[in-house]
């Protein structure tokens, strides 16, 4: 669905992307994950045809993103961290307007707010609603056209747990029926669950492309810890890839001791970290 071959663009004289190199299967998540200033909205501008004076070649769905038509737009839909709504109408209002610029068949407005839990709000104006349900409304305005392609940034982003439960359901959803989507996130756990691969971006560039379960099995060190009673309740570990040696866990378990136990590996956070030297805040 796309392919960057030697990818570079500046604001000005100093390189920011250069030569970035990636491609992206249909019905894949792909996520984006970096600091902020590493590039990341910068690259989700190009890839959507916003930025056009890049070197190199960025094709999505066949189509140089340069060199796109109108009909470039009717594959995608976009999710922006922050609202694009008009506040002064209501979200049903909101929803039909958006649908009306597209040529292709749009989903029933009534269904999508159902889908997302604003279904008794739909006729309230959006200035009176909250940054989640904002949230969940620019969410499903981006899938109304039904695209072929999805542009995610922080989709889960101000919502509670219950909410985003939800938001992350039906973006696997959308996956399930061969959407390709682009997923940019700060939220670790989100892109581990999610993508199907990953890149880390850092200053322009990408430090490292693969799947979550690869980027920490590469890590290695997982290790399990355990509670048991000795007299008291201690604590143990060791290393996951030595337990059958590890003589004083052997013990505690002929003799039944112990009480509790539990494996434990890098998360995609401490990869991000080892990997590029820098956090996602």
């Amino acid at each position: 669905m796309l392919t960057a071959e030697n990818l570079s663009f500046s604001y000005s004289k100093k390189p920011f992307i250069e030569n970035m190199s990636f491609h992206v299967g249909k019905g894949e998540i792909f996520g984006f994950l970096g600091p902020s200033g590493a590039g990341k909205t910068t690259l989700q501008k190009i890839l959507t045809g916003l930025i056009t004076s890049y070197r190199g070649s960025v094709r999505l769905c066949g189509v140089e993103c340069k060199k796109h038509g109108s009909h470039f737009y009717e594959n995608i839909g976009v999710d922006f961290e922050f609202s694009t709504l008009y506040e002064k109408l209501t979200a049903r209002q909101n929803l039909i307007f958006f649908s009306s610029l597209y040529t292709r068949k749009v989903r029933p407005v009534d269904n999508m707010l159902a889908r997302v839990g604003l279904q008794n709000d739909a006729d309230k104006r959006v200035s009176e609603y909250s940054k989640g349900m904002k949230s969940r409304l620019n969410f499903i305005k981006a899938l109304m056209h039904d695209p072929e392609v999805l542009f995610l940034d922080e989709p889960t982003s101000g919502l509670d747990p219950t909410n985003s439960r939800l938001m992350k359901d039906m973006i696997l959803q959308e996956k399930a029926t061969g959407k390709t989507i682009f997923l940019t996130t700060h939220n670790m756990m989100d892109a581990a669950e999610l993508c199907g691969r990953v890149a880390f971006i850092v200053n322009g560039s990408i430090k490292a492309l693969d799947s979550p379960h690869n980027l920490i099995m590469r890590k290695g060190a997982a290790k399990i810890k355990y509670l048991y009673y000795d007299g008291q309740e201690r604590t143990g570990e060791c290393l996951l890839s030595n337990t059958s040696s590890d003589s004083a866990l052997l013990q505690l378990m002929r003799e039944n001791r112990i009480l509790s136990i539990h494996s434990s590996e890098p998360t995609l956070n401490d990869i991000f970290i080892d990997i590029t030297g820098r956090t996602l805040q």
